[in-house]
């Protein structure tokens, strides 16, 4: 017997198999449209205790920065022996104060010793050689004076002799060719000791000239033979300022060269503060800028007097002099910690510092929403910074609140739920 069956109507249509693929169809479309609206944030749940949560607001921004800074004399001399040698005696400690010229070590060098012998010999013997041309061309000009005056006789005598032939000649006493041969001895006789008096003029002027330039050769000898003696005073090392023995790097029987670096000498008196600054404000340290520091009660105010424009390990170096007066007792290595002004102080937008720096780069922020239940990242732009606030040029308005505590463990969330 067959069974009618009853066709289903209504409601009761919606949960046939040939509603299946309907049900499948919108149940694939309430998942694309979810997809669609829902957020795309990222959140984290986070114990709001550990927070720290700061207010932005509108105040005076104090542009300057906190940096440490080492006491240095103001002027610090090298020392170096001019000889090398070995280390004798240590006549000075490290230290201790010196005068100009206290002998601080004494080295010894037998070379040195020799060769000072040895340059002492050659040079005494080119005296002596010099001398000896000296006296050789005195010798010389005695005898052309000699001949000078000889020929100057003869000269006399065969114009007399001319003379009476002369006379002899002109009365017919003689004949012809004995005046013309008296005549000629006396001629020959006067080109002779013309001959004779040039060479005189002409050698005194050629002695006049050597020996000026031996007596020079001379001088300079004498003064080589000085400075030759004096290395050997060279051998004792002696403090080339007043001031204090700040560093003696040596040891008896220590071999050391010409030139070697062996200690330094600091003025006393007179210092300086060396300070290393971050690489991020070498566009803003300039020559002139002032900085204070506080030392047993008292401030201090230095100016900066150099700034190096090499860079090291992410810092550069810059010299401050003392405006005024010197802490009473100010010693070389003590560490002062400077209040570096770099501008003018301004009103700015402003949040106190905190360890989500090192994180953002200043480029972003949690801000905590009106009811305390949450913070959203924001995008902001930093500017200046001193040890207590940030600048903050965009992105936060006054009276809003952001946490400045270190985001190291929230990754790359986008929402903090408390």
């Amino acid at each position: 017997m067959d069974i009618i069956i009853e066709k289903k109507k209504g409601w009761r249509v919606a949960f046939t198999k040939k509603a299946l693929p309907w049900w499948l169809g919108a149940l694939l479309a309430v998942f694309i449209i979810y997809l669609i609206v829902r957020p795309n944030n990222k959140t984290l749940r986070v114990n709001k205790d550990t927070l720290t949560v700061s207010t932005a607001a509108h105040g005076e921004f104090n542009d300057y920065i906190r940096i440490s800074g080492r006491v240095q004399p103001m002027t610090t001399i090298q020392l170096s022996p001019q000889e090398g040698g070995i280390v004798e005696q240590i006549l000075i400690e490290e230290g201790s104060s010196v005068r100009v010229g206290d002998p601080i070590l004494i080295l010894s060098n037998d070379n040195l010793d020799l060769q000072i012998l040895n340059s002492e010999a050659e040079l005494a013997e080119k005296e002596n050689i010099l001398r000896n041309t000296q006296i050789q061309m005195e010798q010389q000009k005695l005898d052309v004076r000699q001949n000078e005056l000889e020929y100057g006789t003869q000269v006399d005598r065969l114009r007399r002799a001319y003379e009476q032939q002369k006379a002899l000649y002109d009365d017919k006493l003689i004949a012809r060719e004995d005046f013309l041969k008296a005549e000629e001895d006396y001629r020959l006789a006067l080109q002779k000791y013309d001959l004779i008096r040039e060479r005189s003029k002409q050698d005194s002027l050629y002695r006049g000239t050597q020996i000026d330039r031996m007596e020079e050769s001379l001088e300079n000898m004498q003064l080589n033979m000085q400075m030759i003696r004096k290395r050997k005073s060279n051998l004792v090392v002696k403090a080339p300022i007043d001031g204090e023995l700040g560093l003696l790097d040596v040891v008896l029987g220590q071999s050391i060269a010409s030139g070697t670096k062996i200690g330094q000498i600091n003025s006393v008196g007179v210092y300086k503060v060396e300070a290393q600054i971050d690489e991020h404000y070498i566009d803003r340290v300039v020559a002139g800028l002032s900085a204070t520091f506080e030392r047993q009660g008292e401030t201090y105010s230095t100016v900066i007097r150099k700034v190096y424009p090499e860079v090291r390990d992410g810092k550069f170096k810059a010299d401050f002099k003392f405006d005024g007066d010197q802490p009473d007792n100010i010693r070389s290595g003590q560490t002062y910690y400077l209040n570096l002004q770099l501008g003018q102080p301004e009103e700015a937008m402003i949040i106190p510092r905190g360890t989500f720096y090192q994180k953002t780069g200043g480029k972003w922020i949690y801000v905590v929403n009106k009811e305390g239940t949450k913070a959203v990242k924001r995008e902001i732009r930093i500017g200046r910074q001193n040890p207590q606030y940030y600048e903050v040029l965009e992105g936060l308005e006054p009276g809003e609140r952001v946490i400045t505590s270190g985001y190291d463990n929230y990754g790359d969330s986008d929402v903090l739920l408390f």
